[in-house]
């Protein structure tokens, strides 16, 4: 078993599926304690039973009072945050709605700027933030404007945290398709279709799942080493 984080805590925003449950699950199995949360309450109670959780909170972590009265409420002093809530706001920059737009452009790099701002004090000083984005920036296309616009300032955004929070140590995974319930409701009749392109023309012939993304987190978390930087992982999609 990998021990790297044995007793460290880790809470996870954004808990109860997909990739930061799996990233829950891997960093128990390596020995840490888990603190969950999520939006909805039933399907977080169930992700906490699977990997015998600490303690839980559902809220809204986009909600700046919820998140900070989360981090004042916590018993004690935590090793690493990873915030897996947000998503990307999909649609043609023309027509997408301003207020929607405006969101879209803003939500996910206030949260990150929240949570730093609410790991002062909490988070000790061998630890870590880990926030997750997204490689879509990387190439221009029809419909992803506003989401690759707020995924392109995010590096920045992750560098100078890193210096502000030192030595605390903050980075980011941008993961290209990942095979979980949110690609799944995202594509819907599409799905199967997008799985076997990928299959197909992607270097390491497999679709990147959950477990692949959180391996990533677990070492990122655990690698002191680590600091101000975006990690990809996307099975070479970008290559194509």
């Amino acid at each position: 078993m990998r021990s790297e984080l044995l007793g460290q805590t880790i809470v996870v925003i954004g808990g109860s599926a997909g990739i930061g449950l799996e990233t829950a699950r891997q960093a128990r199995a390596a020995g840490a304690n888990i603190i969950l949360t999520a939006r909805s309450p039933e399907p977080l109670a169930l992700a906490a039973r699977e990997v015998d959780a600490s303690r839980t909170a559902a809220f809204d972590a986009k909600d700046s009072a919820s998140l900070r009265s989360f981090f004042s409420d916590l018993p004690g002093d935590i090793d690493h945050v990873m915030v897996t809530a947000g998503g990307p706001h999909y649609g043609r920059a023309l027509e997408m709605p301003l207020d929607e737009a405006r969101h879209g452009l803003s939500a996910d790099l206030l949260l990150a700027l929240d949570v730093a701002r609410c790991a002062v004090g909490r988070v000790r000083p061998s630890g870590s933030l880990t926030f997750m984005s997204g490689t879509g920036a990387r190439r221009p296309r029809i419909g992803i404007g506003i989401a690759s616009t707020a995924m392109a300032a995010f590096p920045a955004l992750i560098a100078n945290l890193a210096l502000e929070l030192a030595p605390i140590r903050v980075n980011s995974i941008a993961p290209g398709f990942v095979d979980t319930r949110l690609s799944a409701a995202i594509l819907g009749d599409a799905l199967d279709q997008r799985r076997d392109e990928l299959r197909a023309t992607l270097p390491i012939r497999r679709v990147i799942g959950p477990a692949d993304v959180a391996a990533l987190a677990v070492h990122v978390m655990s690698n002191t080493a680590l600091t101000g930087s975006v990690y990809d992982i996307d099975g070479g999609q970008q290559l194509l």
